[in-house]
Order: C-alpha cells, then sequence, then structure tokens
C-alpha cells in the first residue's frame, strides 16, 4: 500500500480536504493584489507644470485650459499639454485667440523651462499615488515601474530562499512565516517616507508572497488524492482570479495609495493566525524521521472525515512512507539537474514558466495603455480569466498536462501576433485580442502551477518550485522593460511575447504526462516511472559497445 492508497483509506477527498485547501486559498483573494498593486498604487494621472504662482489671473479664465494654454505650450503632437515643460514668462495673447493652436510665429521661439513648482495631478482616477506623492513623471518616470521590477525582485529571492527553507523546516512553518511578513513589512509599506524605503519594504513583501505560493501549493497538493488534484488546483487558481476583481472594487473605493496598501495586507494577520491550525503534510514528517507526529497527522484526518473505524498504527504508517524515507539524504539544487530525467523536467519547466510569467505580466502590468477606466480594465482583465480556466479545467481532466500545457502558450502566441497586424486606431478591437491572450496566460499559469507540483518527488518538491519560480520572476521582472523596444519597432515587444510563447509551447511538449498518476516522493520514482525506456536504451547501447 502506498501513500495515496491510504489517502483513499482515510476518506480520499473528504470534509478535511475540503477544509484544508479553502483555508489555504482564501490568503489568494489577496495575491492578486499584491501582484497587480502597482496598477493603483503607482498610477499615473495626467497632469502638467504648475503655472508660477507670481501671476494674477482674471477670474473668468481660472481653472480653464484655455488659461492652461498662457503657461503650457502644447506636446509635440499638437493636442495636448506637455507634461514636463511650461512657458518661462505667460503668453497672454493665447487669451484672445479663438483656435486652440497659436500661429507658429508667435510660439516657435518661446522660451520654456521644466516644471519649477512642481505638478497639478488630475484626480478624477486616483486621489493619491507615489507618482503624485514623489512627482515620478518626466525625467523620473522610470522610477515608476522600477518599483514594480523591485518587487517582483523580492519574489525572486524569496523563491530561492523559501523554496529551500520549506524543504527543511516544513510547509506550514514556512507558510505562517510568510504570511505574518507579509502583514507586517506590507502595512508599514503604507507609512513610507520616502521613494527608497517604500522600495525596499516592497522587496521584502515579494519575498513573503514567494513563500505563501509555494508552500500553498505543496500543502494543498500532498493531502490530495490523484483523482482530485485537477479540479483543486483550477478551482484553487480562481481564488486568484476573483482577487483580482477584489483589487479593483478596492481601488475604485479607496482612491488613496497609503490606504489601498493597507487594506490589502492587513488580512494576512488572520491567515498567519489560523495557519497554525494547519495540518503538516505528512509526507513530509516521514521523511524528516517525524513519524510519530505524521500519524497523528493522518488519525486526525481520518477523524475529521469521518474514518473514526480505520485503524492506522505507526507501523502501517512507516511502512506505507518508506521508499520516502529509504531515499532521505542531503538534497539540492544540483539534484534537479543531476540525473537525465530530472534535467529534462527542469529544462523544460524553466522555459514554460519564464515565458508563461514573462507574456502575463507583459500584458497585465500597464492597464493604463489601454485607453479604458483602469478600474473597470481590472475587472475585465479578471473576469476573462474565468471562462479560461474552466476551459483549462476541461482540458487537464480529459486531454491531459502536457497538451493543455502546449496549448494555452500556443494559443496565446497566436492572439500577440495577431495584434501586431490589427491597425491602432481600432482600440477596441486591440482591447478584446489582449484579454484573450491574459487570459490564455493565465490558464498556463494554472496548468503549470499543478503541473510542476506533479512532476517534481516529495524530496525535492519546494526546491524544485522554488527553482521554476525564480525562472518566473526573472520573466515577470524582464516584462516591463521589453515594452521599451517599441520606440525602435512599434511591433517588437509583441513579437518577443509571442516568440517566447512559441519556444516554450515546444519545451512543454517534452514533458511527461501526469495525469491520474499518484505523486513521485522519490527521484528514483521519476527515473523509473517516465524515463525507464530510455536508461534501458542507453543501457543496451553501452553493452553492444563494449562488445
Amino acid at each position: 500500500m502506498g501513500f495515496v492508497d491510504l489517502l483513499d483509506q482515510i476518506g480520499g477527498f473528504g470534509r478535511f480536504q475540503w477544509l484544508h485547501v479553502t483555508l489555504i486559498s482564501l490568503p489568494g483573494l489577496l495575491m492578486a493584489s499584491q501582484n497587480l498593486l502597482n496598477n493603483f498604487v503607482a498610477g499615473m494621472p495626467a497632469h502638467h507644470c504648475t503655472p508660477s504662482a507670481n501671476h494674477s489671473i482674471p477670474y473668468q479664465y481660472n481653472h480653464s485650459r484655455q488659461l492652461l494654454r498662457v503657461f503650457i505650450p502644447l506636446d509635440a503632437s499638437g493636442t495636448s499639454l506637455d507634461k514636463c515643460r511650461r512657458y518661462v514668462t505667460p503668453q497672454w495673447h493665447q487669451l484672445l485667440m479663438n483656435s486652440t493652436a497659436p500661429p507658429a510665429d508667435l510660439t516657435s521661439a518661446v522660451e520654456t523651462e521644466a516644471c519649477l513648482d512642481g505638478w497639478t495631478f488630475d484626480q478624477s482616477e486616483f486621489d493619491s499615488t507615489i507618482v503624485t506623492e514623489w512627482d515620478l513623471v518626466c525625467s523620473l518616470r522610470p522610477l515608476k515601474q522600477m518599483s514594480q521590477t523591485i518587487y517582483m525582485g523580492g519574489v525572486l529571492a524569496g523563491a530561492i530562499i523559501f523554496g529551500g527553507l520549506s524543504d527543511r523546516f516544513g510547509r506550514k512553518v514556512i507558510l505562517s512565516w510568510s504570511y505574518l511578513q507579509l502583514a507586517i513589512l506590507g502595512s508599514c509599506t503604507a507609512l513610507s517616507p520616502s521613494y527608497a524605503i517604500f522600495c525596499t519594504l516592497r522587496f521584502l513583501s515579494g519575498m513573503s508572497v514567494s513563500g505563501i505560493i509555494l508552500n500553498s501549493v505543496s500543502l494543498k497538493v500532498e493531502w490530495i488524492p490523484t483523482s482530485s488534484r485537477t479540479l483543486v488546483g483550477t478551482l484553487s487558481s480562481f481564488f486568484f482570479t476573483f482577487g483580482q476583481m477584489i483589487l479593483a472594487g478596492l481601488g475604485f473605493w479607496l482612491r488613496d495609495w497609503r490606504k489601498l496598501q493597507v487594506a490589502v495586507c492587513l488580512p494576512y494577520f488572520l491567515f498567519s493566525f489560523y495557519s497554525w491550525w494547519l495540518t503538516e503534510s505528512a509526507r513530509w514528517l516521514v521523511l524528516n524521521r517525524r513519524s510519530e507526529e505524521a500519524l497523528k497527522s493522518i488519525q486526525q484526518v481520518a477523524r475529521i472525515n469521518g474514518k473514526k473505524d480505520v485503524n492506522i498504527t505507526l507501523e502501517v504508517a512507516v511502512s506505507v512512507c518508506q521508499p520516502i524515507v529509504a531515499s532521505k539524504s542531503s538534497y539540492s539544487a544540483y539534484d534537479l539537474l543531476r540525473t537525465g530525467g530530472m534535467r529534462r523536467i527542469s529544462v523544460c519547466l524553466v522555459a514554460v514558466w519564464f515565458s508563461t510569467s514573462f507574456a502575463y505580466y507583459g500584458l497585465a502590468m500597464d492597464l493604463q495603455k489601454f485607453g479604458v477606466n483602469v478600474y473597470l480594465m481590472q475587472i475585465i482583465f479578471g473576469a476573462v480569466d474565468i471562462p479560461a480556466k474552466l476551459l483549462a479545467l476541461l482540458m487537464l481532466t480529459f486531454l491531459g498536462r502536457r497538451v493543455t500545457q502546449a496549448a494555452c502558450l500556443f494559443l496565446s502566441a497566436l492572439v500577440i501576433f495577431i495584434n501586431i497586424f490589427v491597425p491602432t486606431d481600432m482600440q477596441t478591437l486591440r482591447t478584446t485580442l489582449a484579454c484573450l491572450g491574459k487570459g490564455f496566460t493565465s490558464s498556463s499559469f494554472t496548468c503549470v502551477y499543478l503541473y510542476t507540483g506533479e512532476l517534481y518527488p516529495t524530496v525535492v518538491r519546494q526546491t524544485g518550485m522554488g527553482f521554476v519560480s525564480t525562472m518566473a520572476r526573472i520573466g515577470s521582472m524582464a516584462a516591463p522593460a521589453v515594452l521599451i523596444l517599441d520606440e525602435v519597432i512599434p511591433a517588437l515587444p509583441s513579437i518577443v511575447y509571442g516568440g517566447a510563447a512559441v519556444i516554450a509551447g515546444v519545451f512543454a511538449c517534452f514533458l511527461p504526462e501526469t495525469r491520474d498518476i499518484p505523486l513521485p516522493d522519490t527521484i528514483e520514482d521519476v527515473e523509473d516511472r517516465w524515463y525507464a525506456g530510455a536508461k534501458m536504451k542507453e543501457g543496451e547501447s553501452a553493452g553492444l559497445n563494449a562488445l
């Protein structure tokens, strides 16, 4: 009897599993708020230079666009006010002109200067953001996106650090600590007196986000029977989907970046509190020679599932997990590449994780570029995930992991490539295609989280999750930088995003199928289950060469 058989004996997917999965998934409602928070916290309202206070303004022209033309020139397009320059001396003749664009002979030689008195920001969409508070416009505009890159750097560091720590100290302990770290540091971010402190706290918050995501996946999947993993993995991802719409609602309601920051981080104190009542992975407990604790956990699960008549002894628990115990040794990231099967899985997953994150954040992290209300756009981007993930659920159930993963990547690339040929004035169609692309990349995320947990064995599952998540964070950090390429060729960012998705789709085709297959516990399980044929061929080839 294996551990999967033991799970079926103590109730399969029973009351305990429902409660366990729900409690772990609830924080996902605010996880989207952390990753996409910059759309609102660092929102950039319409703005222009503040006119000098040394000039008296006729009452009838106060706060009018015509008055602003006296102080601020038009930008290069000739239709909007310049955001970074103002006239050195007011051009009062503008008040006497009916045309919005003055004759060239009156303005071509007029001297301008930088915004010496700061900027005036439109408050119809945001009351306050880090952009308005620290004037992250004009020459400082790159700092707006840098804050998101720094946050993703924290997520990257967390994937490296917490992946290994959870294999050593346990899933539950690191998960509880990550909740608490995010609650404290995330709330303190709202008190940041400067941009530098804000970025530092966001970096540390990003680390805790990785700890939450990685350990949530493993703690769920290691208590779920094989037949229920697809359904649970997909339904759990809906918490992130609804979280995107919650973020839009909170942002619309609060409209102040400090209040929004507190609102999305404070609930993690509650999550940290109740997480101590979660049940540690019995697989991990046995692997770390804590068999008596594993037995108590198994008996508790049986009791909650109403299987009080099932008699599980210490000897039974140990014998069930004996293959895991026998393989116990010191594992590291090197073991992800040491054998042929593990090396093939890791290389393919690196490509899939990087490209999925790369395309996802390339589409999702600049909502203002679509010219639609940012709160409405966030809801649309969240809502499109619902049909996309339902489609992913059907595909995962009937077609398997490999086909679903490759199809989501290829379809997202196709949509991105099609969008290249849509004229820029067809904004509605371009936005619709962008939503479809985002939906397919979101489905790819749903699949790859489940797929990775099923491919890596228990002994290095968290280390593996941390390793491939590291690649995902590199992708999310690189995505905004690629947008700069549109200054060279407007279609170049889309070509890069789509090309990366195509390459990853090809790599996904070389991964083994895991549908309805028990979780591997050891590296030997991986090699024997999926790559035994290749090893036999290598052995036969070596024997022939020896002859």
